[in-house]
């Protein structure tokens, strides 16, 4: 199979990434150039495992420095700094670049992929403007730059897949930080792209599969038989295939409808934990959370889950854990979802040391109702909704530690401890949220 190109579609899609999006707003906020200091923003830096979330691009360079490094792996230089993660200051951020973007498309034609990356297609809009796509491309760089201080690489192309092609590979290399990948350019471009897993799409274990077949470059892929490809890897072996030719008929403002909504909360925890009752007091802690979520959005589950994993030395051994689920009837008050989890917990756990957990409600129904059962007393699950939601109210009011349950004070508890935190990290070093608080905002 070959592909005609001039019967695709061509779209002008924009893929733009932030440079160290964390690090350099960090340096912005010191007053600070951050193509010119060497920051790191690093999570629980008081701990020899402090984990660093975002490098600045002189402290990549100059000392070799990446993302998800641990402080252990930190040269002792004099002139880098480290400073913790202020995930409401980048959320901040964020939206104010998001801002800019929506006065150069449609809110439809934006797809915010990640915190820091973001896709726009400008093919309707661009005309408004009076300027080619690449001219346009630069003056939303240099509106980034003016408004919020931060620099940004751009990549341009037919479609999403050329655009991220063409922002990974070549756009940190040219001097404008701008890269346009088109459908002529997939022999000299996509075609060469080395490593395989340098490609969007093809991550390690994908590469190990494709590496079997004889395939070791994006050419070998758009040269091997679509068939086999298929055959072997099933529907994916021809999206790859797709891909290798440059082929991508993502419409960006095409809704995505998730084939299944579900809401959870993943933790790693502090230590590890040995007692029985402080793993269960956590597991108690976060299905409270996961609960709340389903109350604020009327949502009631049908399935929940339950994943743990066990400490670093249990994995070595090669048992990281478990995960088991269970079907019940439809409901979102916590004293009930805290027994269904802590059974799957009792049923599954053999003492072993545990370093992660989490929890998962899926199979969800949108309604308010309360279902009754033939184990517990309607009385009681009327009293126990009616508790849930003056819990709720309480903390929507006055934040989620105005209002917690007594073994959270004991020394396995952590919800007091992450009530602050945004997407696991501090939201900011003052005037600490909750994380109620910031889904209300």
């Amino acid at each position: 199979m070959k592909f005609d190109y001039d019967k695709e579609e061509r779209r002008d899609i924009l893929c733009i990434d932030v440079k160290s999006f964390y690090a350099s707003v960090e340096c912005i906020q010191m007053g600070l150039d951050p193509l010119e200091t060497m920051l790191v923003v690093m999570s629980n830096a008081e701990n020899a495992g402090g984990l660093i979330l975002s490098a600045s691009p002189m402290a990549k360079s100059a000392l070799g420095l990446s993302n998800v490094m641990r402080k252990w792996d930190l040269p002792d230089h004099p002139d880098l700094l480290i400073v913790p993660p202020r995930m409401q200051l980048y959320i901040n951020e964020n939206m104010k670049i998001n801002s800019i973007f929506k006065q150069y498309t449609a809110v439809e034609d934006i797809l915010i992929y990640s915190i820091d990356e973001t896709f726009l297609d400008i093919t309707a809009s661009k005309k408004l403007f009076g300027k080619n796509t690449f001219e346009l491309a630069e003056e939303i760089q240099k509106r980034i730059k003016e408004d919020t201080g931060l620099h940004v690489t751009i990549g341009i192309g037919d479609n999403p897949l050329l655009a991220k092609a063409a922002l990974d590979v070549e756009s940190k290399q040219t001097v404008e930080s701008i890269a346009e990948w088109r459908y002529e350019d997939v022999p000299d471009k996509l075609w060469k792209i080395y490593p395989i897993t340098e490609m969007w799409g093809i991550n390690s274990r994908t590469a190990k599969r494709l590496h079997n077949l004889n395939i070791h470059s994006i050419f070998d892929l758009a040269h091997t038989n679509e068939y086999k490809l298929k055959e072997e890897l099933g529907v994916i072996g021809l999206q790859l295939y797709a891909h290798s030719w440059g082929i991508d008929r993502t419409r960006i403002s095409d809704t995505y409808v998730p084939a299944e909504k579900s809401f959870n909360n993943n933790q790693i925890l502090p230590r590890d934990y040995r007692l029985q009752t402080e793993i269960e007091t956590v597991l108690q802690e976060v299905t409270d959370q996961v609960a709340a979520r389903l109350r604020k959005h009327n949502a009631q589950t049908q399935c929940v889950s339950l994943y743990i994993g066990y400490s670093s030395w249990y994995r070595k051994q090669g048992n990281k854990g478990f995960r088991q689920q269970m079907k019940i009837s439809p409901t979102n008050q916590s004293k009930l979802l805290k027994e269904y989890i802590l059974e799957l917990f009792r049923h599954n756990w053999t003492g072993m040391e545990v370093r992660q957990v989490g929890v998962s409600f899926s199979k969800l129904v949108e309604t308010d109702m309360i279902q009754l059962d033939l184990f517990h007393e309607p009385a009681d699950l009327v009293n126990d909704y009616k508790l849930d939601h003056l819990i709720d109210a309480i903390r929507k009011k006055y934040g989620f530690t105005s209002i917690v349950h007594a073994n959270s004070l004991l020394s396995g508890g952590t919800a007091i401890s992450r009530a602050s935190l945004i997407g696991g990290h501090a939201g900011g070093m003052d005037g600490l949220r909750s994380e109620y608080d910031a889904e209300k905002n």
